[in-house]
């Protein structure tokens, strides 16, 4: 791999304490950060990219997608919670070929990589067969982003004389067949992660033998947790006495997460993500954010369902900052008879949900999520001078407060440019589109043909 040099960018490493540094350059060997300074000397053989006038930051890392579902866009936007378990899981995902899920989540992932997602958290849950988990990761792997491929658990209606899904535990087998194979190295850009179905979802001896299974294999294990009616009320409790919960394990949403429970899972070291836009919509109550940020508890943000809404996480970022400090806002008003100030949460915190807070969920933290020596290039450049940042005061308000995909110049994961000069560089796209394209109609033309929760669609 060529060595690469970011010249003259306004460069936030989003370093703990680190101001914004102007006309700095980045220097990248071997896919890694080798320096960061102010004029650095380079080789006849550099490739050299032009940041002037860009804003240069860690990419984004968002920390919950359900991207199987990336052919089905526009489906969810006006669906309940109810809507989306029957129609989607109960329906729809049974339709789904290896194929289709190879499709959904290359052209799901590309997209991440144009919107300035370096890193993604593929919280897959329709997997019904070993070849739909290949051709997951077949996708996440052809795109070339970084990401953690969340082993999760089909969730259909049961046919007569089988169990409900909640009785069923993951298959240790096949998590082995990935963990020792294909998923082995935790160095790699795909790696592996479960996402289990948790006391929500799952009666006790299942919560149990899900997360030893996940601590056999040391990996991050992932949880929802959208609403208080759980077949395990004591499974965390318990998971967490025979020692079961730790850093590893991440809750996504928590909203209805008892107090009990709460502190459990904090003094346990997980962490916690919330996905605000999905949450408000489907009724899983206010989201955990701001009981989370009165223990001192930072989180990651994700997009949620492919299906819904765009997976643009500047937008999710923005979203999840203005709604966090409404809930906050009106908490303080309530307790003192006045508005805060000064404000109480600052787009600086939402851009740490969006990045080190996802790599930290990852246990990537060391590799990605700031700005420096010794890290993975996974970076982006925003244009600074595009008519809606023109005149930003602040880089990181910029970023933050006016950004979308189309100022995302280029994207760099691990020294690799997916995107420069604001175009994706693979010629197969428009191929990739169509495919996605058919590939949803069909899934879904065989639900409404064939399904027996057709009506919720």
């Amino acid at each position: 791999m060529p060595r690469t040099l970011v010249r003259k960018g306004l460069v936030l490493t989003l370093v703990p304490g680190a101001a914004p540094e102007r006309d700095q350059d980045i220097l990248i060997e071997d896919g890694r950060i080798a320096a960061i300074g102010p004029d650095l000397p380079a080789r006849d053989e550099d490739r050299v990219i032009d940041a002037s006038g860009m804003i240069v930051m860690p990419g984004l890392v968002n920390a919950h997608i359900h991207t199987w579902q990336t052919g089905l866009r526009g489906l969810a936007t006006d669906w309940t919670g109810t809507n989306y378990f029957r129609a989607m899981h109960a329906g729809l995902a049974n339709f789904f070929t290896p194929e289709d899920i190879r499709i959904a989540n290359l052209v799901g992932a590309l997209n991440q990589l144009n919107n300035g997602v370096t890193t993604m958290v593929d919280w897959h849950h329709n997997n019904p067969t070993p070849d739909h988990s290949d051709a997951a990761i077949d996708g996440l792997q052809d795109a070339g982003i970084r990401a953690v491929f969340l082993h999760g658990s089909a969730k259909p209606d049961p046919k007569p004389g089988q169990k409900h899904f909640s009785e069923i535990p993951m298959s240790a087998a096949e998590v082995a067949r990935l963990r020792t194979g294909r998923l082995s190295s935790d160095d790699a850009l795909v790696t592996m992660g479960m996402a289990i179905l948790g006391p929500q979802m799952s009666v006790e001896d299942v919560v149990l033998q899900d997360f030893r299974l996940a601590k056999d294999h040391d990996l991050v294990v992932s949880i929802h947790h959208s609403g208080a009616s759980m077949p395990a009320p004591e499974g965390y409790a318990k998971a967490a006495a025979a020692g079961l919960i730790d850093r590893r394990v991440n809750i996504v949403h928590g909203n209805e997460l008892t107090d009990r429970d709460l502190g459990v899972l904090v003094d346990a070291g997980a962490s916690f993500t919330v996905t605000a836009e999905i949450e408000l919509q489907i009724c899983y109550g206010d989201p955990l954010s701001r009981r989370l940020l009165e223990r001192g508890v930072a989180f990651s943000i994700g997009t949620d369902i492919e299906s819904a809404f765009a997976p643009d996480m500047l937008a999710c970022t923005r979203f999840t900052l203005q709604t966090e400090r409404h809930f906050t806002s009106m908490a303080v008003k309530a307790r003192t008879g006045e508005r805060p100030h000064p404000i109480p949460i600052t787009v600086r915190d939402a851009l740490g949900w969006a990045t080190a807070e996802g790599a930290r969920l990852a246990r990537l933290e060391n590799r990605i999520g700031t700005l420096e020596p010794r890290k993975a290039a996974d970076l982006i450049l925003v244009r600074g001078g595009d008519l809606n940042l023109s005149g930003a005061f602040d880089p990181v308000h910029a970023v933050v407060g006016y950004a979308h995909p189309g100022n995302i110049d280029t994207v760099m994961v691990g020294g690799v440019v997916h995107k420069q000069g604001g175009r994706m560089l693979r010629a197969d796209i428009p191929a990739l589109q169509a495919a996605l394209a058919q590939s949803g109609t069909r899934i879904f033309d065989e639900f409404k043909a064939r399904a027996a929760t057709a009506q919720f669609a």
